[in-house]
């Protein structure tokens, strides 16, 4: 037995009256409401810019329009953002803390009793390294008689070379000879045929004996400790390790 059926608009009589069953043109077709998608959510990168967007407006307006109204505005705005900055510092913070993968200070550290033992070990690491660096490493030193610079720099070079048994080839730029390394030779294109452009003074570069690569160390007026360091990291230590 046929049921009773939501009725067709108009058709009362056909589907109503005379209970037709479902028929076509009786049965009405289930009406979805029309759903109005929501909005694409915005990515955090746009809601970021969104806010710094604001913050400039805000600072924009009280700054042509310094009422009380509009600085309140700016500054209770930008309070909102640093307390915001403050609180992903914090969290920041705390993660590293709990995450000893992503600390960065166990392998450098910057507080004074951690980086001092830093600095000891790292100075016993390079000070073994080139007790031994003389065996497979040799230095070229160019220089010139009128370069006020390596006067100075000459004889800092000469303790480093002497402490380590470093040999060092002093090469003249202008024939000119070197108190401190007597047995000089003059530039007859060594330079150039080294790769080392330019024929700035005083420069200093390290020859490596089993694959005949030459490597700058530097220019300039070097402390011993640094021409230690950039030596040490330059023939034992991978790009970025430090860091």
């Amino acid at each position: 037995m046929a049921t009773d059926i939501e009725r067709a608009d108009g058709d009362d009589f056909y589907c109503g009256e005379r209970r037709l069953g479902q028929w076509f043109y009786c049965s009405k077709p289930n009406r979805q409401e029309a759903q109005v998608p929501p909005p694409p959510k915005r990515s955090a990168v746009e809601r970021l810019a969104a806010i710094t967007r604001e913050l400039d407006e805000l600072k924009a307006r009280a700054i042509l329009d310094p009422s009380e109204a509009n600085v309140i505005a700016y500054v209770r705005f930008q309070r909102e953002q640093l307390d915001r900055a403050s609180t992903f510092s914090d969290t920041w913070q705390r993660a590293l803390w709990q995450t000893p993968e992503l600390d960065y200070t166990l392998q450098r550290p910057v507080s004074s009793v951690g980086k001092r033992a830093w600095l000891d070990n790292r100075r016993a690491d390079r000070d073994a390294v080139l007790a031994n660096l003389g065996q497979r490493y040799g230095l070229f030193y160019f220089y010139a008689q009128s370069c006020g610079a390596c006067d100075i720099f000459s004889p800092i070079l000469r303790s480093v070379a002497d402490s380590h048994n470093i040999t060092v080839m002093a090469v003249s730029m202008d024939g000119g000879p070197s108190r401190d390394f007597p047995g000089y030779v003059v530039d007859s294109g060594q330079r150039a045929r080294m790769g080392i452009s330019g024929k700035e003074t005083p420069a200093l570069v390290l020859f490596d004996t089993l694959t005949k690569r030459t490597i700058p160390v530097g220019y300039g007026i070097l402390s011993a400790d640094e021409i230690m360091d950039r030596i040490f990291a330059l023939t034992n230590t991978k790009v970025g390790s430090d860091y």
